[in-house]
């Protein structure tokens, strides 16, 4: 229930903190730092090593940043 809890908390954090940036230099490098966290601590929750988790949720974040503006 714990790490069910966890992860609901950290995506809806994600998604509210992802669209902050006006700018889409700004919105590549908050994704990305947003993406990071997030993975690593969901890697680290799922029991996965929380650097894979944050390369793969900053280039997620990244890419997303990009796309979106």
């Amino acid at each position: 229930m714990l790490k069910s809890a966890t992860l609901v908390i950290c995506l809806a954090t994600s998604i509210a903190l992802g669209g902050c940036a006006t700018h889409q230099g700004n919105r590549i490098l908050t994704d990305s730092a947003v993406g990071a966290g997030g993975g690593a601590l969901l890697g680290a929750v799922a029991g996965f090593n929380p650097l894979v988790g944050a390369a793969v949720g900053g280039a997620g974040g990244a890419a997303v940043g990009a796309a979106t503006h």
